[in-house]
């Protein structure tokens, strides 16, 4: 069990479908967990996953399908449902940051089967999770789940948390001026703006973590060392040089090593401190 809550879950902010078309979606920073890895993964040009039009938003049975279950969900059904359990998590790290952030505005959340238009352009499942600031929405397939095991990540529930609230990462990152400023920095190597960006995620998401299982009126059921494990497996499992295999170049990273991927989710969830969170600050990433 994950989430101690039960009944409904309300909130007007998940859907099932698309969004609105034009623009694109930026790679190593609103781009989101995986927009560029996968692309490696499979041998593909980045430019080549974004900025064409999708036929549909998904399919229509397909959308309509999602919305039937995400309109059906509760919070003890998240425990075993995918969609659900990407429903519940935003509830939790909505809770997080309204409490740890003056002005926070909850983005939005569209959950999708195989493709999606956005204020971004168009995306696929193949693009995976990921964050567009245009229109401040996280966009989700759950099929990426399955992807994410056969790389060598986990997915366990507490894993599958840890992408919601790493995309949320990146809805902070855009109300604070982060993502921006990292857009601004360069999107490949050791130390670019792409890199500080994605290890920031990582620790806002350590930082959801941290305070996710606080008090008797918690979502989260007390997290336990093993399901930080299965984090830390999933961290470590999309940092770059795991993707790239031997011979990786630190010169063609957009998100941060395997091991700083995990250092960086722990400094956020041990700390609980956003402060501790600036990677913008340091070059010891």
């Amino acid at each position: 069990m994950t989430f101690q809550g039960s009944g409904s879950i309300d909130t007007g902010n998940v859907s099932g479908g698309g969004g609105g078309g034009g623009g694109r979606i930026a790679l190593g920073g609103g781009a989101g967990l995986l927009i560029t890895i996968v692309a490696l993964l499979f041998g593909v040009n980045p430019g080549e996953l974004l900025g064409g039009e999708t036929g549909q938003q998904g399919t229509t049975s397909a959308a309509a399908e999602i919305q039937q279950q995400l309109d059906a969900c509760t919070y003890e059904m998240a425990n075993e449902n995918t969609i659900c359990r990407i429903k519940a998590t935003t509830v939790s790290v909505d809770d997080v940051w309204s409490d740890l952030m003056a002005g926070y505005q909850p983005p939005k959340t569209v959950i999708f089967a195989d493709s999606v238009n956005t204020g971004c352009g168009a995306a696929s499942a193949a693009t995976g999770p990921f964050y567009c600031p245009a229109d401040r929405t996280a966009y989700f397939d759950p099929s990426f789940f399955t992807q994410l095991r056969r790389m060598g990540g986990s997915d366990g529930p507490l894993a599958q948390e840890y992408v919601v609230a790493h995309e949320y990462g990146h809805h902070v990152q855009n109300l604070t001026g982060a993502l921006a400023k990292g857009q601004r920095m360069g999107s490949q190597g050791p130390r670019s703006g792409s890199v500080r960006v994605e290890l920031q995620a990582d620790c806002l998401a350590g930082i959801w973590a941290n305070h996710a299982d606080d008090g008797p009126d918690a979502l989260l059921a007390p997290i336990s060392e093993q399901q930080i494990t299965t984090v830390i497996q999933t961290a470590k499992a999309i940092g770059d040089d795991t993707i790239q295999g031997p011979g990786s170049n630190p010169e063609g990273w957009t998100h941060g090593s395997a091991t700083q991927r995990a250092r960086w989710f722990g400094i956020g969830y041990q700390s609980g401190d956003p402060n501790r969170c600036d990677t913008f600050a340091t070059n010891d990433l």
